[in-house]
C-alpha cells in the first residue's frame, strides 16, 4: 500500500486555525495549540450568545415598553393585557420601536387600552 504524506492537508489545517486566532493577544494568535483551543472555546462562546442575544433584546424590549406605558399612567402587565384582551397581535420589538420613536402613537394605544380597561371593569362590577 502506498504511504500517505499529509504535510499539505496538516499546514492547511494549522493555517486555517491561525487565520480564524489572528487578532488575538500573545500566544493565542500564534502557536497553534494554544490558538487551537481559543478558537474552540470562541466557537462555543459565539454559538452560546446568538441564543443569548434574543433574550437580551427581549429583555430590552420590554423594558422600553414598560418605560413608554409608565409615562401613560399603566404598567407593562396591564398594557400587554389590554392588547391582548383587544386582539392586538404587535410583536414587543415594533411596540418598543413605537414606544421609542413615535411616543405620541404610543400614547394613543395606552389611552385607548385604558378606557377599555376601565369600562370592562365597570361591566365586570355590574356583573357581580
Amino acid at each position: 500500500m502506498a504511504r500517505v504524506k499529509r504535510a499539505v492537508n496538516a499546514q492547511k489545517k494549522r493555517r486555517v486555525v491561525l487565520e480564524r486566532a489572528s487578532g488575538y493577544r500573545g500566544q493565542r494568535s500564534r502557536l497553534y495549540r494554544k490558538a487551537k483551543e481559543q478558537v474552540t472555546h470562541s466557537l462555543g462562546y459565539a454559538y452560546r450568545d446568538r441564543r443569548a442575544k434574543k433574550g437580551d433584546f427581549r429583555r430590552l424590549w420590554i423594558q422600553r415598553i414598560n418605560a413608554a406605558a409608565r409615562a401613560n399612567g399603566m404598567t407593562y402587565n396591564r398594557f400587554m393585557q389590554g392588547l391582548k384582551a383587544a386582539g392586538v397581535e404587535v410583536d414587543r420589538k415594533i411596540l418598543a420601536d413605537l414606544a421609542v420613536n413615535d411616543a405620541p402613537a404610543f400614547s394613543d394605544w395606552a389611552g385607548t387600552l385604558a378606557r377599555e380597561s376601565s369600562t370592562s371593569a365597570v361591566k365586570a362590577g355590574d356583573a357581580a
